[in-house]
């Protein structure tokens, strides 16, 4: 079982979830990302191409699955205008027990933060905007999980 989805409306985790419990397996571990207050941060703009981004969730899944015989995975992520304490991003895999699904779970975060192709804004509180750079930190949490 694969849900994969990009949605402007919020994360009920509960819900989304639900599918991944019901599969029988002896492990359900999940991941949500919240919108985080930076300074002055209000809210997190979110930009992407549609095609592009289901495509690349899709084929992290796929790989988590395999690699980890995970019995399912959920990746569901919002795009649009994200206020400060809102789930930006929910990750969730089943498996038979819990170290493969832990490891997938963390996984499919760290390859997403770097090969999803999100553009983040962030809005400030006295009305101005800027684009969030690209960490090497990042980069370096999704390095380890190839080859």
């Amino acid at each position: 079982m694969k849900i994969v989805r990009i949605d402007v409306g919020s994360i009920d985790s509960a819900a989304e979830l639900a599918p991944l419990a019901a599969l029988g397996g002896g492990a359900v571990a999940s991941f949500t990302g919240i919108a985080r207050d930076d300074g002055d941060v209000v809210a997190i703009e979110l930009e992407h191409y549609p095609a592009m981004t289901t495509a690349s969730l899709n084929a992290l899944a796929d790989e988590a699955v395999v690699r980890w015989s995970l019995l399912g995975t959920v990746l569901v992520h919002r795009v649009g205008v994200v206020k400060v304490g809102e789930p930006i991003v929910l990750v969730g895999t089943a498996a038979s027990h819990r170290a493969e699904a832990l490891e997938a779970c963390a996984f499919l975060i760290d390859r997403l933060k770097t090969e999803a192709p999100f553009w983040k804004k962030e809005h400030r509180a006295d009305g101005s905007s800027a684009w969030v750079e690209a960490k090497g930190s990042d980069d370096a949490r999704a390095d380890k999980w190839r080859n």
